[in-house]
């Protein structure tokens, strides 16, 4: 039915919302928890599927009673969760399904129908089974889905078990594919003790858990979201057959792309693309060089982690750069005066660190961008240059020394970034909150931007920082789920996203950045920017692209303005976010002053 204004006239319907299904790989259980909470908290439509590693979780009223192990001795997490249900494990080899939807109420209206739902559930996944030539069914009185349920011998293929309030829906089920079934002896499985568990393997079944994903968005788009849109994006998922190292653990520098710009660097580095160079190495430490693609010098085995997202060719090494990517030298006094204080106070810039190409205009605006922890980090991604030799110890003065530079500078804004440190207990958390601290104790009008690390996915190093309360929580996602273990294979999208979501619930304002042009489309692009809005963060940053070297990521092909220009409205208009910084020339930290401003109000 067409909607009327009454100063208008007609008017179009709102655009129906889609799905968005999420295929995320293998996800620690507490951070698909705080994952769940954050889009439950929301009113879009999500399917998660994933792997958990080890874990035992019990619902409300389970009963520890039906763990028959110590679990502690075989290292696995025993967790209470809000779910309906008694114990139950996850593993590798197991699908976890996550379905955080708004649910209809009895006839349309009123409160969410529980029983109706957890049919719907079922039937998802009896569906899945059938595509795979298994019968699955219900067994009165035990929900989940049975194989042989009317029959003799009545043995549990799926779980499921959920939470409903305020007409959401999260938790969900868990179809066992090739998990270890031994793991399931060591409970009472739904407090269920005289009936077995099975999985597909057992059964026959051949079907991976890449393919009963598959089959199971199909299933879940007709039982769970029926005439709705399906916005499908995978992390593409090889745990138990691909190499996730570090693609340039001992990679040389490269051959730069482009030359040497007329700013500053420090030692002798190649121009960057957002991240760290690496420095020169002593001629008595040379670095082996691993087989290359021969016309391209990019390594075989960061080829192949492309070839496997569908991602192959790219821009010639020589292409030239459009016009829009040019950027005019500025040396202004700030500029000058910036770099001088830097040098004087032996503090690292990102900002030189990474030859980013915005450094004149950033500098002479008076932000920039202090990098902490050293040079040396502990990852190497795709798209970056990095020094990956074993990190320094921790300059306890760094604190001090970045406070000075803020309050000597002058400066009203300060961006502090960071290596991966996973060599350190914290993962340098401490660090980050105590140059927050004393910036604030020396120059409490600057405000301050923190772009961190991951930090290995621990909460309670998040809230070290978090409890500093910089006035901007920035984590970068970097690319679409499909890419990610080609651009960032020691880091997880899943992992991110529970980051930006544990800081937004920490109240802070949160902000995260892309870079484009290594492979991805313009529907994942928006797709991501959704999954950013759902977890409730405020600020987004879309930039181009730059090879940094021979041995990185190939450039797939150049963004063009219009299209940062619709990145930008969609991310405004259509999703919610409060900002959307995108160009050719965009950083994390391009303008971050201004815009922390501007969203504060």
């Amino acid at each position: 039915m067409a909607l009327t204004s009454p100063t208008t006239g007609p008017v179009a319907a709102p655009p129906i919302q889609p799905l968005r299904a999420r295929w995320l790989g293998t996800v620690d259980y507490a951070e698909a928890l705080d994952l769940q909470h954050a889009l439950f908290d929301g009113d879009g439509d999500h399917l998660l599927l994933l792997e958990h590693p080890p874990v035992y979780t019990l619902g409300r009223s389970g009963s520890l009673d039906h763990l028959l192990v110590d679990a502690e001795a075989r290292d696995i997490d025993v967790l209470r969760v809000n779910r309906g249900g008694d114990i139950t494990f996850h593993g590798p080899g197991q699908i976890v399904g996550y379905p955080i939807l708004s649910v209809p109420g009895k006839r349309g209206g009123g409160m969410a129908d529980t029983a109706a739902y957890v049919h719907r559930v079922e039937q998802t996944i009896i569906d899945t089974l059938a595509a795979l030539g298994l019968e699955g069914g219900r067994l009165d009185g035990f929900p989940g889905v049975w194989l042989d349920a009317d029959g003799q011998r009545p043995r549990k293929i799926a779980a499921v078990g959920v939470r409903l309030s305020r007409s959401r829906s999260m938790h969900g089920f868990a179809i066992n594919v090739d998990v270890d079934l031994e793991h399931f002896e060591a409970i009472v499985p739904c407090g269920i003790t005289d009936k077995g568990v099975t999985s597909l393997r057992r059964e026959g079944s051949d079907a991976t858990v890449d393919e009963v994903a598959d089959l199971l968005v199909e299933a879940a788009a007709a039982n769970l979201a029926p005439g709705r849109p399906i916005d499908r994006s995978d992390v593409v998922h090889r745990s138990r057959t691909v190499d996730l190292a570090p693609f340039s653990r001992g990679l040389g520098p490269g051959e730069p792309v482009r030359p040497r710009p007329a700013g500053p660097t420090i030692g002798d580095r190649a121009p960057g693309g957002g991240a760290p160079a690496t420095p020169t190495l002593p001629k008595d430490q040379p670095r082996p060089q691993p087989e290359a693609e021969p016309s391209s010098g990019v390594p075989v085995r960061l080829l192949g982690r492309l070839e496997k997202a569908g991602v192959s060719g790219g821009l010639d090494i020589g292409a030239r750069k459009p016009a829009w990517m040019k950027v005019a030298l500025r040396t202004d006094p700030a500029y000058q005066e910036l770099r001088r204080t830097a040098r004087e106070l032996e503090l690292t810039t990102v900002c030189e660190e990474a030859g980013c190409p915005n450094i004149y205009e950033c500098w002479n605006e008076g932000t920039a961008t202090f990098m902490l922890l050293g040079e040396r980090c502990t990852r190497a991604c795709g798209f970056c240059l990095v020094d990956t030799r074993r990190p320094e110890a921790v300059d306890d003065d760094e604190p001090a020394r970045v406070a000075e530079a803020v309050d000597r500078l002058g400066l009203d804004f300060a961006v502090l970034t960071m290596v991966a440190r996973d060599d350190l207990p914290d993962g340098g958390a401490a660090a980050v909150a105590a140059t927050v601290e004393a910036i604030r104790r020396r120059t409490p009008s600057a405000g301050v931007e923190v772009l961190i690390s991951d930090l290995k996915g621990s909460a309670a190093d998040l809230d070290t920082v978090c409890g500093a309360r910089p006035d901007i929580l920035n984590h970068n996602v970097e690319t679409v789920p499909r890419l990610q273990r080609a651009v960032r294979p020691s880091a997880g999208y899943a992992r991110s996203l529970t980051v930006l979501a544990r800081a937004a619930k920490a109240g802070l304002t949160t902000k995260s950045g892309l870079i484009v042009g290594m492979g991805e489309t313009f529907d994942e692009v928006v797709g991501t920017l959704a999954d950013l809005a759902a977890v409730g963060v405020d600020i987004v940053t879309i930039g181009q692209y730059l090879r940094p070297t021979s041995h990185h990521l190939p450039i797939a092909r150049w963004w063009t303005p219009d299209e940062f220009d619709e990145l930008r409205r969609i991310g405004t208009r259509e999703l919610g976010l409060a900002h959307v910084e995108a160009s050719p020339l965009t950083r994390s930290s391009h303008h971050a002053g201004s815009i922390a401003r501007s969203v504060d109000g």
